[in-house]
């Protein structure tokens, strides 16, 4: 048995003259749970009980409910319990587990009343099992709202006022776009902190409490983004987007901040590198005097995306501090097909562009600092794409191209989506 750090596809063949041939078929990997302080035992991505799976194997590893690291291991016959000793042997090998395992347990913090809000879009049975999921959290006071955005039936809202009608909350917002689901869902809250998950998502039972604690270490923290890691990797585009979307940013608590900014050219501008929209919490009242999300981004609209990315980025342009919380682990299920995800890819791109255009017309005064940066993000934007078009499998170069495509679209996307938007889609 072969052990690695991310199951990689099987790069295509060539023949003597350059021609490709065919890419060898892929192996479903069956994605897992387990914890070093639970010898030989597999939990299934955000659920309960236990599961016994065969390899390939992409395992997230803990110690004490704190993730280690992603590890995979391929091949071999080895039994369930091999293959458990295989993956925890790795992940100890990983430098960075002797610092997380030095960590006794959870320390003690307040826990105020929490909306957890989760937008959706015909999708009733995908949101059946997020709620699911969601109901398990481990939390003493948290409601849950459902943002219905531009349903095209009813299925939705049959589901949560029937089988969910005494423990969610169910809105209706008719406008497209996510920024207008979630700023429906944030103007409803009754709790301190609003939590943002999607309804293509399963969350650990410890993701809420994990996302409050991430704001008791900093009365400046203002926004709490998570870990994101697969939920299944059964077809080759979910296998192909984990690989290029670098949804996980690592397994240490970290904190930025424009008073002590990290080691990066870039910074603040790479929100990207901060979290994602699918897993990220605020403090009610902060994002409402930043005035929410903004409208004209999201998903649903011209612009594609950026709506998350805008957030972090003018948290932290307010002087206010971004945490990033690796113990709040939320599992993605990635989409199955080719076509979906390159409108994923392109969308990721368009987000990207889309984003920077707003970010300067919401916070002109860091238009020098932009303007210093911008020769170095163009530079490692293009090496960026340059290496994953060189990379030996089609789908990254697909990827890199659709998301590059992208970003160059992105700006005008967001300009249509601001026309369309009309005054709601203002800056500040």
């Amino acid at each position: 048995m072969s052990v690695t750090r991310l199951p990689r596809p099987v790069p295509s063949r060539h023949t003597a003259a350059g021609a490709r041939r065919p890419e060898a078929p892929y192996t479903p990997v069956d994605v897992v749970d387990m914890d070093l302080a639970r010898p030989h035992e597999f939990r299934p991505p955000g659920g309960q009980g236990s599961i016994r799976p065969r390899a390939p194997v992409l395992a997230l590893v803990r110690l004490r409910g704190h993730p280690l690291g992603l590890v995979s291991a391929t091949g071999g016959p080895d039994s369930p319990t091999e293959l458990w000793l295989t993956l925890a042997e790795a992940a100890t090998r990983q430098p960075h587990t002797a610092a997380a395992g030095s960590r006794t347990g959870t320390p003690s913090f307040a826990t105020p009343p929490a909306s957890v809000i989760v937008a959706t879009h015909n999708r009733p049975e995908m949101l059946r099992q997020c709620l699911d999921a969601l109901l398990r959290t481990e939390y003493p006071w948290f409601e849950v709202i459902v943002v219905d955005n531009a349903p095209a039936d009813d299925a939705t809202a049959r589901l949560v006022l029937g089988a969910y009608r005494h423990r969610l909350r169910y809105l209706r917002e008719p406008r497209p776009g996510l920024a207008h689901a979630h700023n429906k869902g944030l103007a409803a809250a009754r709790g301190h902190i609003a939590a943002f998950t999607d309804d293509d998502t399963l969350v650990d039972p410890h993701w809420l409490p994990a996302l409050v604690e991430g704001f008791a270490h900093d009365p400046a923290t203002t926004c709490v983004t998570g870990l994101i890691v697969p939920a299944e990797l059964r077809t080759p585009a979910q296998n192909a987007l984990e690989r290029h979307g670098q949804f996980a940013k690592g397994y240490e608590f970290r904190t930025f901040s424009l008073s002590r900014p990290p080691d990066d050219p870039l910074f603040p501008f790479t929100a990207g590198r901060f979290g994602s929209g699918t897993n990220m919490a605020f403090r009610v009242d902060a994002l409402r005097a930043l005035g929410g999300f903004d409208p004209a981004t999201g998903v649903g609209t011209p612009a594609h995306g950026g709506d998350d990315l805008l957030a972090f980025f003018r948290v932290l342009a307010a002087g206010q501090t971004l945490a990033y919380q690796p113990d709040a682990v939320v599992w993605h299920r990635h989409r199955r097909t080719h076509d979906a995800l390159d409108r994923q890819a392109f969308g990721y791109g368009a987000g990207l562009g889309a984003y920077l255009t707003a970010a300067l017309l919401h916070e002109p005064r860091m238009l020098p600092a932009l303007l210093r940066a911008l020769p170095r993000g163009v530079l490692l934007a293009l090496t960026r794409t340059h290496d994953r078009m060189t990379e030996d499998t089609a789908w990254s170069r697909r990827l890199a191209l659709l998301e590059l495509r992208g970003l160059l679209y992105g700006p005008f996307g967001y300009l249509r989506s601001r026309r369309l938007n009309g005054a709601d889609a203002a800056p500040d």
